[in-house]
């Protein structure tokens, strides 16, 4: 699984970092990023549900 996270729509409430900040970081303009796009096998479900909870869908996953 891939992630994104779309600058665009970030409103940096930083709930995808709270959840899973092994995948999820600040940007140098404060908004969130993905460390990693490639997601780890072990660490899916945490970023599927960063995924889930963006209140602005910012973050796109990939299978």
């Amino acid at each position: 699984m891939e992630v994104f996270v779309d600058p665009d729509l970030c409103i940096s409430c930083g709930t995808c970092i709270d959840l899973c900040p092994e995948i999820y970081d600040w940007d140098e303009d404060g908004k969130a990023k993905a460390i990693e796009e490639e997601v780890p096998e072990d660490l899916e479900d945490c970023a599927k549900e960063a995924v889930e909870s963006c209140p602005v869908d910012a973050i796109k996953e990939s299978p």
